[in-house]
């Protein structure tokens, strides 16, 4: 749901027909935590960073409001681009 409300919540961020949202959460072993990874698809001609990386915040943001009450504590770290393909600047890799 947050990948398509992104153009609501961040300016300049125009409103895109996305093909694909998946986000996956899962458990780290070395942590009391988690890793959080979306993957965004458009057939448009433009890069759907932006809409994976709300994703993932308001992902992490939900995981925040149900668990603090166990525990205060709680950090969100390191949300980053990890790949993209297409769009006008191309491709990225970590």
């Amino acid at each position: 749901m947050a990948a398509k409300q992104t153009s609501s919540l961040i300016p300049l961020c125009h409103p895109l027909p996305l093909q694909k949202v998946e986000v996956q959460i899962t458990p780290d072993a070395k942590l009391p935590g988690y890793h959080i990874q979306a993957e965004v698809r458009t057939k448009a001609e433009t890069g759907v960073e932006m809409e994976a990386l709300t994703a993932v915040s308001i992902a992490a943001l939900t995981l925040y409001d149900m668990a603090k009450a166990l525990e205060k504590s709680i950090q969100i770290e390191a949300i980053q681009l990890i790949r993209k393909t297409g769009g006008k600047s191309g491709d990225y890799a970590l």
